[in-house]
């Protein structure tokens, strides 16, 4: 058994009852992003990658039940034991899993039945909360912790998911009205300008209070030679220049692996961007479909849904490159930076390693991030699909480069001080 705690500590002093007041409000925030959805929008798997909101309902109460209920709560009756393989993502210790790309064929149980489940997890998870015994109490309160910081990142799932789902849509419905203040587009920015960040030996990493994910742990020192960071993100109308000086036509600009995709996929703009004379939404400017349905391109907000290497290859044509994940973090606090979290996740340059000295957590949730740690780039920030609160500055997102469903954009960086 590996010594590393469960989970890092939670907020110091927070109460039973303080928890149990943000368990109800993170599960009722999880309903109320479904709350547009019809039964039949969230059924639905576009494609491999992501999940139907169905499942994300159910996998969330699933993660409770399984790693908080069943090991600490004495007398806990599940729901449908069956279920159990159903809704296991990638738990191997927990047991066999029903295949990821098969997530859309579970039509059964209906959603009604989901949200009876969801119901008899709370029901079940507040009455641990106010009678365990305190023995118990503190070797599962990290757990109630991880369990409300995972359901906060399938609430952003349920968002990215859906807009997959609703863009294979040829109605391209939205999710919900144009006017809801979450989703009103940014605001023009002004010119980028250049911060010098801190160069020589820097500490990153989660500082040791409040929630952390293992991922972000050790804190460490690690060394930065100096560079510039960009302080705000890149904007749409920046890349629509991209893309008429032919980003999408030179190799010159791209990673071998980006430019077979490029060419494979025939990727000639961001994801849910809408070319002029598009059938869909047939203007002579560009459109872009979003949560809130088709709208004129707006080239002050920050450009989204980019792969790592739409990323890259932006940064090449801008005579930059991208930030490191230590740059980042480093430059987090300094002077003038901007938009560094609620907007878009941001692509570094970095691969999506352990830290030194890292160790994963112990029992089940020993599975939660290390064996990841291959194949993936690391973004850093947190987007408008983010739940409040959630993103940190020290806070590791990863997905694989070719990834762009994601609320994912840009910062770009530079070699040498200012």
């Amino acid at each position: 058994m590996n010594p590393s705690p469960a989970v890092a500590a939670i907020e110091p002093g927070e109460s039973r009852a303080a928890l149990a007041d943000r368990f109800a409000a993170v599960r009722a925030r999880t309903l109320a992003l479904t709350a547009p959805l019809s039964a039949e929008d969230q059924c639905v798997q576009s494609m491999p990658d992501t999940s139907p909101t169905k499942w994300h309902l159910a996998h969330t109460s699933w993660f409770f039940e399984q790693v908080v209920l069943g090991p600490h709560a004495s007398g806990y009756q599940p729901f449908e034991p069956r279920w159990n393989h159903l809704f296991n993502s990638y738990y191997e210790s927990l047991g066999p899993r029903h295949p990821r790309p098969q997530r859309g064929l579970l039509t059964r149980p209906l959603l009604a039945s989901v949200h009876r489940y969801r119901a008899h997890v709370e029901a079940g998870v507040e009455h641990f909360l106010a009678l365990a015994d305190e023995r118990t109490w503190a070797a599962a309160q990290p757990l109630v912790e991880l369990g409300l910081q995972h359901e906060e990142q399938h609430q952003e799932l349920i968002l990215t998911d859906i807009l997959h789902v609703l863009s294979c849509n040829p109605l391209l419905p939205a999710y919900q009205p144009a006017d809801a203040p979450a989703l009103r587009l940014a605001a023009s920015t002004p010119a980028m300008a250049w911060v010098a960040g801190p160069a020589g030996p820097v500490r990153i990493g989660h500082p040791g209070e409040g929630f952390g994910f293992d991922n972000e742990q050790p804190r460490h020192t690690t060394w930065l030679q100096p560079y510039r960071i960009a302080d705000r993100l890149v904007t749409c109308g920046e890349y629509a220049d991209f893309i008429a000086d032919g980003g999408y036509r030179s190799a010159s600009l791209w990673l071998s692996d980006g430019w077979a995709l490029v060419q494979s996929q025939q990727w000639q703009a961001p994801a849910y961007w809408i070319a002029p004379g598009d059938p869909r939404s047939p203007s002579s400017q560009w459109q872009v479909f979003g949560l809130d349905g088709v709208r004129p391109l707006d080239p002050g907000a920050p450009v989204c849904h980019l792969s790592f290497y739409e990323a890259a290859a932006y940064a090449e044509w801008a005579g930059a490159r991208l930030p490191t994940e230590a740059e980042w973090e480093a430059a987090y606090d300094l002077p003038g930076m901007a938009q560094l979290t609620g907007e878009v996740w941001q692509w570094t340059r970095s691969a999506y390693d352990p830290y030194p000295g890292f160790h994963p957590w112990s029992g089940a949730v020993a599975e939660y991030n290390g064996k990841f740690m291959v194949g993936q780039m690391v973004l850093r920030g947190g987007s408008r699909a983010t739940a409040p609160g959630h993103a940190r500055r020290s806070y590791r997102n990863f997905f694989p480069p070719a990834a762009r469903w994601q609320f994912s954009g840009l910062r770009l960086a530079k070699d040498g001080a200012c």
